[in-house]
């Protein structure tokens, strides 16, 4: 079965993480911890990990496509790399000997299960998951326990929980509850480790959808990092802009400006309705590629 033809069901993302690690050996293929529901958060490191920068999809039940873009890119690199080519005359070996790269290709895989299949995959929250939805016409975005994870880190949270109070938004839901406090999930904090752990440079979540990128938060957003979204955007043709309303703050993104002082940037990949349909992943890995591979060595 092509992996690159069906929506990423987190066994399917499992298996084909272990037949890239026999392919290609020299990645690293490790864990940064477990979901809610003790599923692996896989990671894929290739190169020097001590100095890497760092790339995240479907933090979002929703947008799995993310994940499928992500498994594409580190395809394509290992591929490169393993035939001793370039890319846009970059020599992705030497590149990434210097400053790696790590992959989390989907952060929140229980919410992809739960996007994907419904409640019957959330285990022994299965009775929780349900009674969310019942409470709401939204589609599933969240983690298993109705945490959005990006709305969980720690950045100017309190604001975020007023403007998801605004939005009526006062508890567990598909979508855009905070939770209680930040770093409250499993994998919010499996993240923030990871970053903390191995000096993370530069930042990359990915989510869907606009054709956006966002790079700035506050005071501590670093003079390079409009330089590094005007060249992301001048290889994708995506527009650069600022997120509005509840995904103002307590995002990815934002904590790591706010804390770290690094560039950390959001793209919205493709256009349309999520969840978009596995048949829109070619065009926009195409229409990435590059990007993506600017993004892993800025």
């Amino acid at each position: 079965m092509d992996f690159y033809q069906h929506p990423p069901e987190y066994q399917l993302l499992q298996e084909k993480l272990i037949q890239l690690k026999k392919q290609y050996p020299f990645i690293r293929l490790f864990s940064i911890g477990k979901s809610v529901l003790g599923r692996k958060l896989s990671a894929v490191g290739i190169g020097n990990l001590k100095t890497a920068n760092l790339l995240v999809g479907a933090f979002h039940g929703q947008e799995w496509l993310t994940a499928s873009v992500l498994i594409r890119f580190i395809e394509d690199c290992c591929s490169v790399i393993a035939a001793k080519q370039q890319i846009s005359g970059m020599n992705l070996e030497q590149q990434f000997a210097q400053k790696g790269v790590i992959v989390i290709p989907m952060l929140n895989p229980d919410g992809v299960e739960i996007a994907l299949k419904g409640p019957i995959c959330a285990k022994h929250l299965q009775k929780k998951v349900k009674q969310i939805q019942q409470q709401s016409n939204a589609t599933w975005q969240a983690n298993a326990r109705g945490v959005d994870l990006n709305h969980n880190f720690d950045a100017n949270f309190a604001l975020c929980k007023q403007d998801e109070q605004h939005a009526g938004i006062f508890g567990p839901s598909p979508r855009q509850y905070g939770g209680e406090y930040p770093h409250s999930e499993p994998e919010t904090k499996a993240l923030v480790h990871l970053c903390q752990t191995f000096s993370i440079q530069a930042a990359f979540a990915f989510h869907s959808q606009g054709e956006e990128i966002y790079y700035q938060y506050g005071e501590h957003t670093p003079k390079s990092s409009c330089y590094i979204a005007s060249l992301l955007a001048a290889y994708c043709g995506y527009t650069i802009t600022k997120p509005t309303g509840t995904a103002s703050h307590g995002g990815f993104k934002d904590w790591f400006i706010d804390k770290l002082h690094r560039p950390g940037f959001t793209l919205e990949i493709g256009k349309g309705v999520n969840p978009l349909p596995i048949t829109d992943l070619p065009f926009i890995y195409q229409t990435l590629r590059e990007t993506m591979m600017i993004a892993a060595i800025i």
